[in-house]
């Protein structure tokens, strides 16, 4: 079986690898190198230095503020996302009527496009909103909890299924001995539930980490920036600077590989500090 795996391994792996290596890495390193140059195309590309860098953070001070924007938005939704989905996932993991329906529910939200929730979300909150005269653009902080509450009812029901695989795999004999020598709930919870529970933590806040920190056609359907771009997230200040501005592509690409440097910085400390508490069962 060895010898036949080892065989066909290359026949397999070739056409996944070949697609990668075209359509991911070659782009990708190609990137890096258009962000040293001033470009319209490809082919006319000129060597720049680090000029698009520093007018990065020099001459754009949207995008200082998006990184603000984005940074806050994340870290907020990083706890509302995982305390509610944890919450749920609780609940739900109780001997209950109806428990099955009640995940497929919480869970379909996810199977929504990004661009099609925004669009809902805008008409149910600036539904709301017009009864006082406003819209979700009317201030900053309409369209920051907007942006909150469209995560959470997306990204909640997903964690809430890893959290529950995490739970329905904490041993029986553990919590009844808990029980025996006298814990009580608060302490089950927190002793041995979420101790257990710590690789499920490591996904969950990885994932919202990656999906808040990088979100796109969300951003673009709720609020598109507005006001004055006071809500623009760096993914769509990305796209505004590349597609927006006549000679700044450059500009826009460099920015690209700071936000790529970012997200993989923020998410590899992430995952270190969270690795560090999980237990080996």
């Amino acid at each position: 079986m060895r010898k036949s795996i080892a065989r066909y391994f290359p026949v397999f792996v070739l056409p996944t690898l070949l697609a990668f290596t075209l359509f991911f890495i070659v782009p990708f390193l190609m990137g890096i190198g258009l962000s040293f140059t001033k470009f319209t195309t490809v082919t006319n590309a000129k060597f720049v230095g680090f000029e698009n860098y520093i007018k990065a953070f020099t001459y754009d001070t949207e995008f200082v503020h998006a990184l603000g924007f984005t940074s806050l938005f994340t870290a907020v939704s990083i706890i509302t996302v995982n305390v509610l989905s944890f919450t749920l996932a609780m609940l739900l993991t109780r001997k209950l009527r109806s428990t099955n329906f009640f995940r497929s529910i919480f869970f379909l939200p996810n199977l929504i496009g990004g661009i099609v929730l925004g669009y809902i979300w805008n008409l149910l909150i600036n539904g709301v909103l017009s009864e006082f005269g406003v819209d979700i653009t009317y201030k900053t902080e309409y369209g920051f909890w907007g942006l909150v509450i469209l995560t959470n009812w997306q990204l909640v029901g997903y964690m809430m299924v890893i959290y529950i695989a995490g739970l329905q795999n904490v041993p029986e004999e553990l919590l009844e001995a808990a029980e025996i020598d006298g814990a009580n709930p608060l302490t089950v919870l927190f002793k041995v539930k979420i101790p257990m529970v710590m690789p499920s933590v490591t996904i969950c806040m990885f994932l919202t980490l990656a999906n808040t920190f990088k979100m796109f056609d969300q951003n673009l359907a709720l609020t598109a920036g507005a006001p004055e771009n006071s809500t623009e997230m760096l993914a769509l200040n990305i796209y505004n600077t590349f597609y927006g501005r006549i000679g700044w592509q450059g500009v826009g690409q460099a920015k690209a590989v700071i936000f790529f440097i970012i997200v993989a910085l923020i998410a590899f400390l992430q995952l270190k500090l969270t690795n560090k508490k999980e237990i080996e069962q």
